[in-house]
């Protein structure tokens, strides 16, 4: 066994043995088959300064780190985009719309689809598809007007568009059944909420505290949440109405898309035909004080609201809302909750709530 510079005499010696310096026959073969099958260790560490293997596995391994690094910027430039390009604004009234500063703003509208796509499969990439064969269609397929229009072109949701999603204006109650039963047995909790917070709704007065301004002419709103931020100070003063949207199963607590509060309509106030943001979300209202003459309009099916009672409302569909009444009759109250839609499934919900997770 020879090591360093003992090699180098090793393998002259060996050749002069075999017949001279570097000259030998066939009748040497033997010999040096024998000096051959000795092991020849090499110095280690190599040298770094002069190792020409050294400094190209030293190359690659930076090139290799700074590629990762570049990915990983760009997936969360995509991922952490922020609401303020993409998010969803406005409160749980169907007078206050979702999308990038309002989903009705054409030059918006384009520039918020692609974001939703690119944060969508930069997701993917972090993770998996498992699980989002619908996610994944609408990553790639395009969403919101763009990407896919639904029934008859009168559901057009101004953001995400899940494709392959059953989709109708009204929400059979029992798709919801916890969430439903559980609103609706705390109805007297959040009717007194309502009478806590309430005022004369005349305009002539200041805007009380914790009320959002008129979205519309004759529409109020007080948000507990407002696009998936919780409103500490309106929680503190509706404490019944706080205690029901914590043992929801299905509210959208964690997203953008999730808004919950009261919606008060004036007598003579209309709002027309709007959609909203993303087929993902299904809006509950739960009838508080509902006069005569009031109507709601989805996807050109009539209904209308009963005191005590849940309406799931799909309002991806094109609707209207119209208080009809007099002045006499009071004012239209609801309080409404965003739902996630009964059909999305679990890694659905747990990839939409990352991406359009809200601003911290």
């Amino acid at each position: 066994m020879w090591k360093g510079r003992n090699q180098e005499a090793a393998i002259e010696g060996t050749a002069g043995e075999l017949g001279g310096p570097g000259i030998w026959g066939p009748e040497d073969a033997a010999g040096l088959l024998a000096r051959a099958s000795l092991t020849i260790m090499f110095p280690w560490p190599l040298p770094l300064g002069s190792s020409t293997l050294t400094v190209l596995l030293g190359a690659l391994t930076s090139l290799f780190l700074w590629y990762c690094y570049r990915l990983g910027s760009q997936d969360m430039q995509a991922l952490g985009a922020g609401t303020r390009a993409g998010g969803v604004s406005g409160g749980p009234d169907v007078c206050s719309q979702a999308g990038p500063r309002g989903s009705g703003d054409p030059g918006e509208g384009p520039r918020a689809e692609g974001l939703v796509s690119r944060r969508l499969r930069a997701y993917a990439r972090r993770y998996s598809w498992a699980g989002m064969g619908r996610v994944r269609r609408a990553a790639h397929g395009g969403s919101g007007q763009a990407g896919g229009t639904g029934v008859l072109g009168i559901q057009r949701p101004g953001l995400l568009f899940l494709p392959d999603l059953p989709s109708s204006p009204f929400v059979p109650r029992d798709a919801q059944r916890h969430d439903v039963e559980l609103l609706q047995s705390s109805f007297p909790a959040i009717l007194r909420d309502f009478g806590a917070v309430s005022w004369d709704f005349s305009g002539t007065t200041p805007l009380p505290r914790g009320w959002s301004p008129p979205l519309a002419p004759g529409c109020y709103q007080l948000l507990l949440y407002q696009a998936g931020r919780c409103q500490p100070s309106n929680c503190r003063r509706c404490p019944g109405a706080y205690r029901a949207l914590r043992g929801l199963r299905s509210f959208m607590s964690a997203n953008t898309f999730g808004n919950a509060g009261f919606s008060v309509l004036l007598p003579g106030a209309r709002l027309e035909g709007r959609c909203g943001p993303t087929n993902a979300r299904v809006r509950c209202h739960l009838g508080l004080k509902i006069p005569p003459g009031c109507e709601l309009v989805v996807g050109g099916e009539p209904q209308c609201w009963a005191e005590g009672h849940c309406l799931l409302v799909d309002d991806s569909f094109l609707h209207t809302v119209a208080h009809n009444g007099s002045p006499e009759d009071g004012p239209r109250v609801v309080f409404i909750v965003d739902l996630w839609h009964p059909n999305v499934a679990g890694a659905e919900r747990q990839a939409l709530d990352f991406v359009f997770a809200p601003d911290p």
